[in-house]
């Protein structure tokens, strides 16, 4: 890309270095103001003062603090006013800060979507610079407290202080930008390499949005080097008062150079910054991009561009280059796309969930059971463990799988504590809290029990009847089926009202979606419980109604059984595997067939064709074929690298003579998949379309660039061609 433009001095006539973002601002009149108030601290050791700006929207515990240019302009005011009293000697260090739980969660999505010309994108990410070189370039050291959220712009703010600290509970800390349809604007393309090192900084901004918006928490920020010391908060989450105090005490030692803690900052901060470090970085990065999107979606190209041309780059030329991509990327279809996905989809549909009762008919769950010690168990009881810190109890058939199941949680939560995850004492506290029985028998104060043992209707039906025998009468029980009738697994219980459906997906710790399955007699009470638990487990719940493979895995079958058909009919493995392409997916069908597992994909096919026949679910013989053969995957990589079908999988399997283009078959799964929701819709499983978005985001990681998967259908004309209608208007 060809060198950038360097801005110049943006101070007018009268000083006013906003002066040219004030148009922009001015058109955002109803712009949720994030507002900084300041606090002076008198610090230890004789280290003179320090003025805490605390970033609040004064709108309550629950909404995010976020940055418009109307917040922008004020934090950047604010900020000039500190540095007048650091020239007269009234100061001696700054630092940032959030409202509770929060730092910043980034830009203001909904003021970004409106804006309409490329030039207004340039000067908002020049404004994000203007207002944070404010606080790298103070005339007395300046310091970030990454107190909670801290994503985007969130969190490159606190990479625009000299020194950063963070709170060891900190959660949902990122660049999520290229997940988002932008780049990290204002800074964080520039910065991050520089204190991490290339290789860290390419999973912030690369590696972790592209594995659907995976974010770190503050012990890995502080062991990469985005932090430069963590301290933990009171065990109230809305008590910052101890983080502060923590941080302001180790401010005070860096301002007065105590010579242990300016020699570990030193030691933290050396990072491999080495020219192979880059290249490897560089090289991982651009085979990244080019797997996940295969050049279908701009923002991580653009992303992975400016990572990779800013090694060479100053900090202004950067600056440069990030606010062109800004004004670039926010008029693209992609990024409006994600806006509407991720605001009015994920953000405000999650929140209010279609059909949930009153959560103040919610009982509480201070115990667990898990019916199973398998690996789907395992990561049931432990998100149990972690997210409600209640006691979980695995039970199974002999000694020697609850040996294995309850020695595989606490293993995992060992690499916890080796990663730093969790410290040693929290990580041996809930350790403590999973045990494992062969009697049932310890269910009896549960309050919740969940089975997650193998997916056959008769197995789970005599599971559920032995855990009713022995639990008290107001224990809910709950079933992880992905497929099967809850109103069947009800029809064999004394109590069915106590029955609901709480699908998890896997892996359980990363998944964000849980589907709960109402049954026909399945209480109020019982289901405002699981939404409650749900919201602890730090779950977004869906209500569905009980109907074969609910919503995710409805949807994905329907889809891997068109290009499976289309193979089984003749169709180039190749062109079958990558016709769906374009629509950017996590994954090639093939490949998300080897991942889900051939059995576990045909026996929930089997279930799907029972209900509605083989018009829609055909029941794939070449899969079979596979099955019996013991062949996990089509695919397998020769000698060349190359992804092949090896000859004895070819051998078992039969094709026929009816070969589709890639073309044709993506047009065929669009209309299939436009079929099945509408289909959905008319049944009642979800209340609206916005809900099967909703899911599939969160459960299968559709793409957000493609606004969700009714909004997509809509766009590739889908939706019309089989229904006759749009699913929104």
């Amino acid at each position: 890309m060809s060198e950038p433009v360097v801005p110049t001095s943006t101070t007018d006539a009268n000083g006013d270095r906003f002066a040219p973002y004030r148009g922009l601002a001015a058109r955002f009149p109803d712009e949720v103001l994030t507002r900084a108030t300041v606090t002076d601290i008198d610090l230890s050791d004789g280290a003179g003062t320090l003025a805490l700006l605390v970033l609040d929207n004064d709108a309550g515990p629950r909404r995010p603090t976020t940055l418009g240019p109307n917040s922008l302009i004020g934090i950047g005011q604010v900020l000039e006013a500190q540095a007048e009293r650091a020239h007269r000697g009234e100061i001696t260090a700054v630092a940032i800060t959030g409202k509770a739980g929060f730092l910043v969660a980034g830009a203001d999505l909904g003021t970004i979507n409106r804006l309409t010309d490329p030039q207004d994108g340039v000067l908002l990410g020049r404004l994000g610079h203007e207002v944070y070189n404010g606080l790298s370039d103070f005339p007395v050291p300046s310091f970030a407290f990454i107190n909670g959220v801290a994503l985007g712009g969130g969190l490159e703010i606190a990479l625009a202080a000299n020194y950063r600290t963070v709170s060891s509970a900190a959660k949902g800390l990122g660049l999520p930008e290229a997940f988002i349809g932008l780049v990290p604007g204002w800074g964080g393309v520039w910065k991050t390499p520089r204190l991490t090192g290339p290789k860290d900084a390419l999973t912030v901004m690369i590696k972790n949005p592209l594995a659907n918006n995976r974010n770190i928490d503050g012990r890995t920020a502080y062991r990469i080097g985005l932090a430069d010391a963590v301290f933990d908060p009171a065990a109230d989450p809305a008590d910052t008062a101890v983080f502060i105090e923590a941080s302001t005490a180790w401010a005070a030692r860096i301002l007065t150079g105590d010579a242990g803690t300016v020699a570990a900052l030193e030691q933290h901060r050396d990072r491999d910054h080495s020219d192979q470090a880059w290249d490897e970085a560089i090289a991982e990065g651009q085979a990244i991009v080019a797997a996940k999107t295969g050049g279908y979606v701009p923002a991580p190209a653009k992303a992975m561009e400016l990572f990779a041309a800013g090694r060479h780059w100053t900090r202004e030329e950067s600056a440069a280059a990030e606010a062109a991509a800004l004004g670039e990327l926010m008029l693209t279809p992609e990024f409006a796309h994600t806006v509407y996905a991720f605001l009015d989809v994920v953000q405000k549909r999650s929140k209010k969930p279609a059909g949930a009762p009153s959560p103040e008919l919610a009982r509480p769950v201070q115990k667990v059971g898990v019916v199973g010690a398998g690996l789907m168990a395992g990561q049931l009881a432990l998100v149990f463990a972690q997210r409600l810190n209640v006691p979980v109890v695995l039970t199974d058939v002999d000694q020697a799988r609850v040996d294995r199941g309850v020695g595989h949680v606490h293993g995992q939560v060992e690499t916890l504590v080796a990663k730093g995850k969790l410290s040693a004492e929290q990580g041996g506290q809930l350790k403590a809290l999973v045990t494992g029985s062969v009697s049932k028998d310890v269910y009896a104060d549960a309050d919740l029990v969940i089975e997650a043992v193998f997916e056959e209707m008769g197995v789970k039906k005599a599971v559920l009847a032995e855990v009713e025998a022995v639990v008290r009468p107001g224990c809910i029980l709950a079933t992880n089926t992905s497929s099967l009738s809850v109103t069947e697994m009800a029809s064999g219980l004394e109590h069915p009202e106590r029955l609901v459906g709480f699908h998890f997906f896997n892996p359980v710790a990363v998944m964000p979606l849980v589907e709960i399955v109402r049954g026909p007699a399945t209480t109020d009470a019982v289901l405002a419980t699981a939404f409650a638990t749900a919201r602890g487990l730090g779950k977004t719940a869906v209500l569905v109604q009980d109907a074969a493979a609910f919503v995710v895995n409805r949807i994905l079958l329907r889809m891997l059984g068109e290009v499976q058909h289309s193979f089984d009919q003749g169709t180039d493995a190749t062109v079958a595997d990558h016709a769906l392409d374009p629509m950017a997916l996590p994954m090639t069908p093939f490949t998300l067939l080897s991942m889900v597992g051939i059995p576990v994909a045909q026996h929930v096919t089997e279930s799907l064709n029972t209900a509605f026949g083989d018009e829609r679910f055909p029941v794939s013989k070449n899969l079979q074929s596979l099955i019996d053969a013991g062949i996990t995957s089509l695919w397998a990589k020769g000698e060349d690298g190359q992804e092949a079908i090896p000859s004895e999988t070819l051998a078992v399997l039969e094709f026929g003579d009816s070969p589709e283009t890639d073309e044709g078959l993506l047009i065929r799964v669009q209309d299939a998949l436009a079929q099945e929701i509408g289909l959905m819709l008319d049944e009642g499983v979800v209340a609206d379309a916005e809900d099967i978005d909703l899911c599939m985001i969160l459960g299968a990681g559709w793409p957000m660039h493609l606004g969700g998967i009714t909004p997509y259908l809509d766009q590739v004309g889908a939706s019309e061609r089989v229904n006759g209608r749009r699913f929104h208007a």
